[in-house]
């Protein structure tokens, strides 16, 4: 016997037939030998509503009340669909996030779970009910029992806690479409269905904006290694399987905010080539790596950054054997990108860097939790390591770093990051070593016996499993930042303080003395809905910090491409470089994870771009997908 937990999104209990029809699926799962839990939206546009009546009392409603208020539309539902079971002769109790014993931070709008007390719901298990809960919410464990939201998708991370909390088989997240699709469906209508699909993967697809999980929930699942998949709730099709790999034991206790970094990794094995004031305009991006792909030159990360004036600069790293033949590739390339009306400008200078290491922390919701990367920033601050190059990503935020300094480097992230034990791995000709968490025990399993997680992908997997598109962000860039350590933990230290999340990262590689203080330009991006309280924010403190002018850009969309096959691949960034230039769309910004590309690009290209991209990986199916009103 199974224990499931499933989860129907607002336009699945949207009226009483679909109700009805939820309450049938149920039924059939109960009737296979299954146990079940149900976690439920509130009704159709009913959250939207609730805000507009409060809209319409106050411009700008305090958040506890707020709370209040929301929390209701989820109680209308699981009594409908308890009721429902009932007329079909199934066992069903309704309960609320209170009820439930979902514990969470005394913050209301956007509370983290704290734990859940398992033991009502399990007792009614046994009995044999169906048990259903209110999504979204929960209740505050200061003695004051406040009723409290989690925010947007909370209901995805309502179900995925429980199923962790209880030890379940496997977590249905019920939603609009057939599963995981290769992109948006209302842009590419020949989006596909992924059938398999990595939870790291799946984080990065639903921190660039894929609607379907989110982020959050994904991080649970990942975390306490609790198999989900995602269906339709119009059909019986098999959906998509999110895979993790076996967890290290994790207590449920602060079971979203324990810590995020599960790991310390390093590679003493890199070098840096750059060019500098390259062009800035369609085509270049593709000339270089196409050339650096048929000369099998794989690359590590990536990085373009913006600069004033029309050039950029483009740096890589690669591993020190193969660098001669990168450093031959990137010089045979140069001239071609320079102007031809003046060959002998100092643009496309080629710039050589021994002697580096990454060092990276690892983990889960990097982007989502804005002092993660502070953190790591002002660790190496702390010790005089300079950062030259930073990597960001749902899973890792990686630094490229002075060789010498490595040592000293990952001995202040372990100790920072409270990272004891494991395993370190080797230097020398591999290079790379990594340092585990060691974490407590789960707590006492559930009395239900678990399935099997689905097996994991297969090595022949492609190497690009998806194509997001994000058109929410905007750009800030900070000219002439002093190149010293502590710069980016001051920058980003601050933008944490005011819960301002950083997805990309770009520091120029080329350096201007002024006044005797080497500086250097960074981009990154925010959340456009943040972009102008961060500029206004950062311009008051430029001054005293010493840095230069902060340039506002939110007419930028990202594009990204996400796969765990491309590591090893060097065509894979080639390939998507050439199907924007091929569409004459320029590339304003670079950065690279291990299993991530983002390019940002002007805005009114984000959609042909997306469009570009999924074409040039064949990822697009013969049958069109239709997402229902």
């Amino acid at each position: 016997m199974a224990l499931i937990v499933q989860k129907y999104g607002g336009t699945s209990v949207g009226s009483v037939e679909r109700i009805q029809a939820v309450a049938g699926r149920v039924y059939k799962t109960v009737q296979a030998g299954n146990s079940l839990v149900v976690v439920v939206s509130a009704m159709g546009k009913t959250t939207d509503g609730l805000v507009k009546l409060a809209n319409e009392i106050s411009p700008n409603p305090n958040r506890r009340e707020m709370d209040m208020l929301l929390s209701t539309g989820e109680q209308v539902t699981i009594a409908l669909l308890s009721m429902a079971l009932q007329e079909l002769g199934q066992p069903a109790i309704s309960m609320t996030g209170a009820q439930v014993g979902i514990v969470t931070e005394a913050e209301h709008s956007r509370a983290r779970i704290l734990h859940i007390e398992t033991t009502r719901l399990t007792r009614h298990i046994n009995a044999g009910k169906v048990v259903v809960v209110a999504g979204f919410q929960g209740t505050s464990n200061a003695g004051e029992m406040e009723i409290t939201t989690l925010g947007r998708g909370g209901s995805d991370t309502s179900a995925v806690a429980i199923a962790a909390a209880l030890g379940a088989s496997f977590c249905e997240i019920y939603t609009d479409v057939p599963g995981i699709l290769t992109t948006d469906p209302r842009l590419v209508a020949e989006a596909q269905l992924i059938d398999a699909i990595t939870c790291n993967e799946m984080l990065e697809l639903a921190s660039l904006g894929a609607k379907v999980l989110h982020p959050r929930a994904v991080e649970i699942a990942r975390n306490y290694g609790v198999p989900l998949v995602v269906r339709s709730s119009w059909t019986d099709a098999p959906g998509t399987w999110v895979t993790s790999a076996q967890p290290q034991g994790r207590s449920l206790i602060n079971l979203e905010i324990a810590r995020p970094v599960d790991a310390v990794e390093f590679d003493t094995n890199q070098a840096k080539v750059a060019l500098l004031r390259v062009p800035d305009k369609p085509g270049v991006a593709a000339r270089l790596f196409g050339e650096i792909s048929r000369q099998k030159v794989d690359v590590d990360l990536i990085i373009q950054s913006i600069h004033e004036g029309n050039s950029n600069d483009i740096a890589f790293t690669v591993t020190t054997p193969i660098l001669k033949r990168a450093e031959a590739v990137a010089a045979a390339i140069a001239p071609a990108l320079r102007n031809p009306s003046n060959p002998k400008s100092d643009e496309a200078e080629v710039m050589l860097e021994h002697n580096i290491a990454k060092v990276s922390i690892a983990g889960a919701g990097m982007i989502g939790r804005p002092g993660v990367a502070a953190k790591m920033f002002a660790t190496l601050a702390e010790v005089g390591v300079n950062i030259q190059m930073i990597s960001t990503s749902e899973v890792k935020v990686s630094c490229v770093v002075n060789a010498a300094e490595c040592d000293r480097a990952v001995l202040a992230l372990r100790t920072a990051f409270e990272i004891e034990g494991g395993e370190e791995g080797t230097r020398g000709q591999g290079g790379q070593g990594r340092i585990i968490e060691q974490t407590s025990p789960l707590s006492s399993p559930s009395p239900l016996s678990p399935l099997s997680s689905p097996s994991p992908l297969s090595p022949s997997s492609p190497p690009v499993r998806g194509v997001a598109l994000d058109l929410n962000q905007a750009r800030l860039a900070i000219r002439q930042l002093p190149d010293r350590p502590g710069m980016a933990a001051k920058l980003f230290g601050l933008l944490a303080q005011h819960n301002i999340s950083v997805d990309m990262i770009i520091q120029s590689q080329r350096c201007r003395v002024i006044d005797g203080v080497p500086r250097r330009d960074i981009a990154f991006t925010v959340s456009r809905i943040d972009g102008e309280s961060a500029k206004e924010m950062l311009t008051q403190v430029a001054a005293e910090l010493g840095w230069g002018e902060v340039v506002l850009d939110s007419a930028i969309a990202k594009v990204s491409i996400v796969g765990a096959g491309m590591v090893g691949q060097p065509g894979v960034a080639a390939k998507m470089f050439e199907a924007l230039a091929q569409h004459q769309i320029n590339i304003q910004m670079i950065a690279t994870s291990e299993i991530k590309i983002s390019c940002v690009v002007a805005q009114e290209e984000g959609v042909k771009a997306l469009q570009a991209i999924h074409a040039a990986f064949g990822l697009a199916g013969s049958e069109k997908v239709v997402v229902p009103a």
